[in-house]
């Protein structure tokens, strides 16, 4: 199987997943900080990742990491994801333990997708994601953030 044919079938599967999580995004209301992600993820059947970034919130800039392990996707790719976060009354709320939804592909350096991270403090995080390297993702995980 070609790397032209792997970008095509991610292409055609991202087609019929379900517009959940732009949906969800308008019911969350106005996003109270700003998120930069960058991960490195492996996937066979189970998939880990690991990373970091940056949390823009009450307008600090807060280093954080990143690490989690799933279900779902092949291959591996480096991820680096921008988005908003709602729900974030205080920074503490924001490290902890999430349950992340995951769709997108990459062949080379193309690829895209979209993530949605929620933790049990209310605060849920809508992820556009940019990959390179070749895989094809669709699953859930759980994901750790905590402070650097």
């Amino acid at each position: 199987m070609t790397l032209n044919s792997l970008a095509r079938i991610g292409a055609v599967a991202l087609m019929f997943l379900p517009p959940a999580a732009i949906a969800q995004q308008r019911t969350l209301g106005p996003p109270s900080g700003s998120v930069r992600i960058e991960i490195f993820s492996v996937a066979f059947i189970g998939q880990g990742q690991v990373g970091g970034g940056t949390l823009a919130f009450k307008g600090r800039n807060y280093p954080i990491s990143v690490g989690g392990l799933g279900v779902g996707g092949i291959g591996a790719a480096k991820l680096t994801a921008t988005g908003r976060v709602y729900g974030l009354r205080n920074r503490q709320d924001f490290a902890g333990a999430y349950v992340q939804l995951r769709e997108g592909w990459a062949a080379g350096r193309a690829g895209q997708g979209r993530m949605v991270l929620k933790n049990d403090k209310g605060v849920t995080i809508s992820l556009d994601t940019r990959r390179q390297g070749l895989q094809l993702a669709l699953g859930a995980d759980g994901v750790v953030i905590g402070f650097k």
